[in-house]
């Protein structure tokens, strides 16, 4: 797990939070809803987008929502919210295990495929939690800077 990494028990969402519904578990899906979240704010407050930003925010989202199809049972729930100077994403999936960062290498010294996923949204997110649901499962959100 990163090192800003925390786990807890399910908060109160906002009442501002967007929830984005999803009718395919697609991360092209999750990629389209942050775009135009991302426009759109960017639009309200007439301000430019940062175009390395936004790619940053889309590697993440696209990151989370895979990793729940892969290793969390699919996903459950999907949000999305422009906060201040970030872009929430938050992508919930059947799980509780929470998510780990493989050595790139097994035991054997043979390179293994994938475990970039969860290094990547720790390295571009300034916060990034984990939170376990009432329901099972867990919902990952992570905080990307728009500048």
């Amino acid at each position: 797990m990163c090192e800003e990494h925390r786990t807890e028990a399910a908060p109160e969402l906002p009442v501002a939070r967007r929830r984005a519904r999803l009718r395919t578990s697609r991360p092209a899906d999750v990629r389209h809803a942050v775009e135009r979240a991302v426009s759109e704010r960017c639009r309200a407050t007439h301000t430019p987008c940062d175009a390395q930003a936004l790619s940053d925010a889309l590697l993440v989202a696209s990151e989370l929502t895979t990793n729940a199809i892969l290793h969390g049972g699919g996903i459950t729930d999907f949000n999305v919210t422009v906060e201040g100077r970030g872009v929430c994403v938050s992508v919930s999936d059947r799980s509780a295990a929470l998510p780990v960062a493989k050595a790139p290498v097994d035991p054997h010294g043979r390179w293994r495929p994938g475990g970039h996923g969860w290094p990547i949204v720790c390295r571009l997110a300034r916060d990034v939690r984990v939170t376990d649901l009432p329901s099972g499962g867990k919902c990952i959100t992570a905080v990307v800077p728009l500048s």
